[in-house]
């Protein structure tokens, strides 16, 4: 996949099919819209993702949420679905100014060579926001490229947006979220080294520092599915600041993997959340935790199928 990425100096020569949005952990509504432009690939087209960094809610402060997706997430996610061309504007006091018509005229038109749009019904580009899917069916018919409106998509009765999603993982709701977003919750970083206290108790754990703006469900243990080294485990995380070995108040992710032995630090772990277990809590002493822990890990084996 190209990425071009803090430049407004850009042009596209291959006709593409572009999809507009923050995309912020890409559920089903935004599966949707994507795949329409991934369907133009068979017309040769390049499916191409226009996308603003940061996000004007960002930029103008109005979102002070930790995200879904982080950016690098949402690359290896756009990547994963057959993404062609990210791009990921600046966006900045004068990118902001830009009107609607000259967004779709020197932006969409110009620099994406976008001969295709797919766009939601809530699409607003442009100065103030002012744009919207009627404006650029407008411009689309005089510049010679489509526009197509996507639907959104409900589930049980509400519209599945990064808001709803936001909600379930705050929640812990890990299997509506995944069915929300087509696949489980992931949380995506490099392993690195923790206090080995795992190890020392015959629980080893893969160990994450989450980015600072990751949505994190509630602290407390899950069962996952752990993707790294090119290798899929089953496995059992731990969110939360270990209150029963440490007064540090560090959030890390520490995932036990099933069957597993050997040493992946320094790589990437995808560790995809599937079920909430139990919430974190501070034990008498370090035998009461591993107990549980063990516990835990026994419950999860039957959960995983693994016995």
């Amino acid at each position: 996949m190209q990425i071009i990425s803090g430049t407004t100096q850009f042009r596209i020569e291959e006709p593409t099919a572009v999809a507009i949005g923050k995309f912020d952990g890409l559920h089903q509504g935004h599966r949707k819209l994507l795949n329409e432009i991934i369907a133009q690939k068979e017309d040769g087209l390049k499916a191409a993702v226009f996308t603003f960094d940061p996000s004007p809610e960002i930029f103008f402060g109005m979102n002070p949420s930790r995200e879904l997706s982080t950016n690098s997430e949402k690359r290896q996610l756009f990547e994963e679905i057959g993404i062609d061309i990210l791009v990921e504007f600046p966006f900045n006091k004068e990118t902001a100014a830009i009107s609607p018509e000259n967004f779709v005229i020197d932006i969409l038109r110009g620099r994406m060579n976008a001969a295709f749009v797919a766009a939601g019904t809530d699409l607003s580009f442009g100065a103030m926001g002012k744009g919207n899917f009627e404006l650029m069916s407008s411009l689309a018919r005089h510049l010679g490229f489509e526009a197509r409106k996507i639907d959104k998509i409900e589930r049980n009765r509400k519209i599945i947006s990064s808001t709803l999603i936001r909600e379930l993982v705050e929640k812990g709701e890990m299997e509506e979220a995944a069915a929300c977003l087509g696949e489980p919750y992931r949380i995506t970083g490099k392993i690195v080294h923790g206090r080995a206290l795992g190890r020392r108790i015959g629980i080893p754990t893969l160990n994450q520092i989450p980015p600072a703006d990751k949505l994190l469900p509630p602290f407390g243990v899950y069962y996952s599915e752990v993707k790294a080294d090119g290798r899929v485990f089953k496995g059992m995380t731990n969110i939360g600041i270990k209150p029963t070995v440490t007064d540090e108040h560090r959030t890390t992710v520490e995932t036990y993997l099933y069957h597993f032995s050997g040493d992946l630090y320094g790589e990437y772990a995808d560790v995809k959340l599937l079920t909430f277990r139990r919430p974190e809590k501070r034990f008498a002493d370090i035998k009461e935790l591993q107990r549980t822990m063990q516990e835990d890990i026994r419950a999860g084996e039957i959960y995983h199928g693994l016995v």
